[in-house]
C-alpha cells in the first residue's frame, strides 16, 4: 500500500482504544451494578442490562476496528506483519473480546459456568488492554 501518511490512521487507533478503555470501564461499572443487585437481592433498573449489552456490542466493534487498523497499517508501511509483540498481545485481547461476548450470550439460569467465565475474561482482559496499550505506544512511537 503507497499511502502518503499514517497519521489519520494513527488517529483512528487512538480514539478507538481511548473508547474501548472508556468502554471497558463503563461495562465494569455496570457489570458490577448487575452483580450487587442480584447477590443483594434489591434488584436493578431495566435499563441497566440493556445498556450493558450495547456498551459490549460497542468494544467489540472498537477492537475490531483498531484490528483492522493495526493490520492495515503494519502492512502498509512495513509489508508485512509481526514486526513486535503487539500484534500477539492484540490478537491476545481480540480473543478475550471474543470469548467475553460468546459467554455473555450464555449466561442464563440453566448456565451458571458462563457468568464466571464472562467474569474472570474480563478480569484477564483489562490486563490485556494494559498490555495492548503499552505495546501499542512503542509501535506508535516508531511511526512518529
Amino acid at each position: 500500500m503507497d499511502l502518503p501518511s499514517f497519521i489519520w490512521l494513527w488517529k483512528i487507533a487512538a480514539w478507538a482504544m481511548g473508547g474501548a478503555i472508556a468502554f471497558y470501564f463503563l461495562l465494569l461499572f455496570s457489570g458490577t451494578w448487575m452483580f450487587y443487585g442480584r447477590t443483594t437481592r434489591i434488584g436493578r433498573p431495566a435499563w441497566l442490562r440493556n445498556a450493558h449489552f450495547v456498551s459490549g456490542i460497542i468494544i467489540v466493534f472498537l477492537v475490531f476496528l483498531l484490528l483492522a487498523i493495526g493490520i492495515v497499517g503494519t502492512v502498509g508501511y512495513y509489508g508485512s506483519l509481526g514486526h513486535s509483540s503487539h500484534l500477539w498481545a492484540g490478537l491476545f485481547v481480540v480473543g478475550l473480546i471474543c470469548l467475553s461476548a460468546w459467554s455473555a450470550n450464555q449466561i442464563d439460569v440453566g448456565n451458571s459456568w458462563a457468568r464466571s467465565l464472562h467474569i474472570t475474561t474480563n478480569a484477564i482482559l483489562f490486563i490485556g488492554l494494559v498490555y495492548v496499550s503499552w505495546t501499542g505506544w512503542d509501535v506508535v512511537q516508531k511511526y512518529l
